[in-house]
């Protein structure tokens, strides 16, 4: 994979550190083993609600964090060392089920907050929730006519000085 170089951009740019980092980041991500694991779905619940569910099998509460920090959300997974089995002639035939750490991080948009997260049926369901300031939120404005503006009075736009052509005109 090419990597790009965007030092030039944080010489250059005021305010925009947001972006860069954004761009830096999906510059880094591959699509090898490393950061597909644990999968995920992003869902959208309703208009205002969505869901972040990760399979995360084999972890318990203990095992796992997650931090917010920046508009990202981080989740954390550590198992605790297995104790040792009561049978000590037992071999894995195949071992599947991944036991390692992990390190999934989530990048929200403005206004996005996590509302909670829940832990069922070896998936992690992480809540978030839009809430848009009503100072940000699109209102309609009344359109007045000029006769509600004026009190219902009609309006003269001029008159002639001359009676004779006012009534020529009728």
């Amino acid at each position: 994979m090419r990597t790009l170089d965007l030092s030039p951009l944080f010489r250059s740019t005021v305010g925009f550190d947001r972006m860069t980092t954004l761009l830096e980041t999906a510059s880094r991500m591959d699509a090898n083993a490393a950061n597909s694991y644990p999968p995920y779905n992003i869902e959208r619940q309703s208009e205002d609600q969505y869901r972040i569910s990760m399979a995360v099998a084999g972890f318990t509460l203990d095992d796992l964090e997650i931090e917010v920090q920046d508009q990202a959300v981080t989740v954390r997974g550590r198992q605790a060392e297995a104790a040792p089995s009561n049978d000590e002639d037992t071999t894995y035939l195949h071992r599947g089920i991944a036991a390692r750490a992990f390190e999934r991080r989530f990048h929200l948009a403005d206004h996005i907050r996590v509302a909670g997260a829940k832990l069922e049926h070896g998936l992690l369901h992480v809540e978030l929730v839009r809430e848009v300031p009503e100072a940000l939120r699109p209102r309609m404005i009344e359109i007045a006519t000029t006769a509600e503006t004026n009190g219902g009075a009609k309006v003269i736009e001029g008159e002639t000085a001359n009676p004779d052509v006012a009534t020529k005109a009728a």
